[in-house]
């Protein structure tokens, strides 16, 4: 049984772990291993956001950040999803994903200066960067033989970790919970820049992107997930989305994974800012949104046992205040991080 927390980045703790240290998991679950050399990561969310059918200029957006990535310097991967937002705007998001700080820099300014750098008719795009440390930021995964987001550009997996199956869990495995309570501080501003909008957010703002994998599924599991815990999920992302900000969660997109020629896959994930490690905790621990997300899965998982094909996934940062980048261009007021702000003007 491994730690979570690779040994590189142990301390000596001054804050303890929520279990002993003979606690053992009632399954097992993995973490993304980075090589040593590794001291940050890069998630950059690049957002298109329009009503209706798309018009011309987000297929050309979508195509054009597509050829950036693909260029020298970009993302060692990264893939695309769909969302419908609060305000009943659809959104199309691509994520990439660097472990090399100078490569992501001197990539970045080229795309975004044609992202957010002026108008596009008929639709707002959006820029939402987090460059973490490694010892802020955490994995977590079902299986080791199939990696989703920031885990693809990882050396490997782990083997069995101990930090998980129980409240606490998730701040158990990032490095820092070590030593620091990692609290917020400040509040969020907005900074005006011609037509961008900038968010300077604030210290510990918090991260998750949380996924869920069907496509190994066979009917009759397929069936089960798509009718039992699908639209419970559903249902709680919906809550985020639409009545996050009272409980500390700035925005929530629950989004539909696309294929590379744009149909929707059978993955999904859920990713939502929020102020606090803390915030999301609470949630995640006693909203009866939640509890019953937590309880269809439970009910799930223990009718299939291990023969369950189904591959959950997550990862959560908490983001230094000079680990954060938020841009905007033409996009509606409860945007991202715009939702944090108030009285924000379109």
């Amino acid at each position: 049984m491994e730690s979570a927390i690779p040994a590189h980045l142990e301390t000596t703790r001054t804050r303890h772990k929520r279990v002993p240290d003979d606690y053992q998991p009632p399954y097992p679950s993995f973490v993304a291993r980075y090589k040593p050399a590794v001291s940050r990561v890069v998630m950059a969310y690049f957002g298109v956001q329009y009503r209706g059918t798309a018009p011309v200029e987000a297929t050309e957006a979508l195509a054009g950040i597509a050829r950036f990535f693909a260029a020298p310097g970009g993302p060692w991967h990264w893939d695309r999803a769909h969302h419908v937002d609060q305000a009943g705007y659809e959104t199309i998001v691509s994520v990439g994903y660097w472990d090399d700080i100078a490569r992501f820099d001197e990539w970045f300014e080229a795309a975004r200066e044609v992202w957010t750098g002026r108008q596009h008719e008929g639709i707002g795009t959006f820029i939402e960067v987090l460059r973490p440390t490694v010892a802020r930021h955490e994995t977590l995964f079902s299986s080791p033989d199939r990696t989703e987001g920031v885990a693809a550009i990882a050396e490997g997996m782990s083997g069995e970790v101990q930090e998980h199956a129980y409240w606490g869990g998730m701040r158990d495995r990032i490095a820092l919970s070590q030593i620091d309570p990692m609290s917020p501080g400040g509040n969020p501003e907005l900074i005006r820049d011609g037509g961008r909008l900038r968010v300077k957010a604030h210290d510990n703002l918090c991260l998750i992107r949380s996924g869920q994998d069907w496509s190994d599924t066979e009917a009759s599991e397929r069936k089960l997930y798509l009718d039992d815990v699908e639209p419970v999920l559903r249902e709680g992302m919906d809550f985020l989305r639409d009545d996050g900000l009272a409980i500390g969660c700035y925005a929530n997109r629950y989004m539909q994974v696309l294929t590379a020629d744009g149909s929707a896959s059978e993955k999904s994930y859920g990713q939502s800012w929020w102020k606090s490690l803390a915030a999301l905790e609470r949630w995640a621990e006693s909203h009866p949104t939640h509890v019953r997300i937590f309880g269809a899965a439970m009910k799930y998982l223990s009718t299939l046992g291990p023969s369950a094909k189904l591959r959950l996934y997550h990862e959560v940062t908490v983001a230094a205040a000079d680990e954060q980048f938020f841009e905007y261009q033409n996009c509606h007021a409860r945007t991202g991080m715009l939702a944090s702000v108030e009285a924000v003007s379109a």
